[in-house]
């Protein structure tokens, strides 16, 4: 009897023992702060004292010699004041809203395009992504020899491109300035999208397919909305690139006609390098960086981005 007792105690205890939670290693937890310390120095040393740096230099006068001398709020009155800073701002807004507009649904409809499994998918995918391999510098010198109006293809096909000037006015340059940008990064959106579209589960396409449901209507009712959060992150890198803008202008229209093309970043340019004004220049370079992250937080809050809980796309 006393063993039969002590035979059930020990099976109770060996199931209390599977039963209960086995505790985590000790030591296995969350990195601390070192292993994020020297991405931290990085980002103060290049991101965080550059910035406080031009916020000093935006309430000065300096010419790039000697000690800068405090102007107060002089470069900012001015930075309102000026007729061309007023309309640079007013195209940098068409450009990154006409750069969102042709970009989004190109990107879309390739990305969804390159996650499948047709064909020479791979190879044709590897060959659309070279643009994005090459410098902003290299891929506006291209360009602007290609759309050259003396020696470029406008000139041998007047046909098509009028006089062959695609520079001579605003609505022709700023519809190259368009171009070149979504030719070289159309394919970083792609890929982002294609890397979403692969997230989704093919039990929902299987499931629609069930019901009747043509790949038309399961790209608008089942792929688009499990793309919604990546639209946003797509979006919010292109505003922040088109208010940004600067090396494809001055490399293609150097802000010309005239200031057609002058938009802010390029203006800020022409006011330190070329009218050696850094004063205004930092003015200016702290109110798109004030803009374009305004911007983002008002489309992260608006589009729900930021209540996002899970890792899935869609959920």
């Amino acid at each position: 009897m006393t063993t039969f007792a002590a035979s059930v105690a020990d099976s109770g205890k060996k199931t209390r023992n599977r039963r209960r939670p086995r505790r985590p290693a000790t030591g296995v937890g969350r990195p601390g702060f070192a292993w994020a310390a020297p991405a931290a120095v990085f980002f103060g040393l290049f991101a965080l004292v550059p910035l406080l740096l031009v916020v000093v230099l935006s309430f000065t006068r300096w010419n790039g010699l000697g000690s800068p001398g405090f102007a107060g709020l002089e470069n900012w009155n001015k930075l309102f004041d000026d007729p061309v800073m007023v309309k640079s701002l007013w195209l940098s807004l068409v450009l990154t809203v006409l750069g969102v507009a042709v970009q989004t649904p190109i990107s879309i409809l390739l990305g969804v395009w390159a996650a499948g499994h047709q064909r020479n998918r791979a190879i044709l995918s590897a060959i659309y992504f070279v643009p994005l391999l090459l410098s902003i510098t290299a891929v506006s010198v291209l360009w602007r020899a290609v759309l050259d109006p003396n020696f470029g293809i406008p000139s041998q096909a007047k046909w098509l491109f009028g006089d062959g000037n695609l520079f001579g006015g605003q609505t022709g340059a700023l519809g190259v300035l368009v171009f070149v940008s979504t030719w070289q990064f159309t394919p970083l959106h792609t890929l982002l999208y294609q890397g979403a579209a692969r997230a989704i589960p093919q039990v929902l396409y299987q499931a629609a397919q069930i019901d009747g449901a043509g790949r038309v209507r399961q790209f608008f009712h089942l792929t688009l909305p499990q793309l919604r959060n990546t639209v946003v992150t797509s979006t919010i890198l292109m505003v922040v690139g088109g208010l940004t803008t600067f090396d494809t202008v001055l490399i293609l229209t150097q802000g010309g006609p005239g200031t057609d093309t002058t938009n802010s970043a390029y203006y800020m340019y022409e006011k330190a390098f070329k009218s050696f004004d850094f004063g205004m220049a930092s003015a200016i370079a702290l109110l798109l960086v004030l803009v374009a992250s305004i911007v983002s937080l008002v489309m992260v809050r608006l589009s729900g981005y930021d209540k996002m809980r899970s890792t899935m796309e869609g959920v």
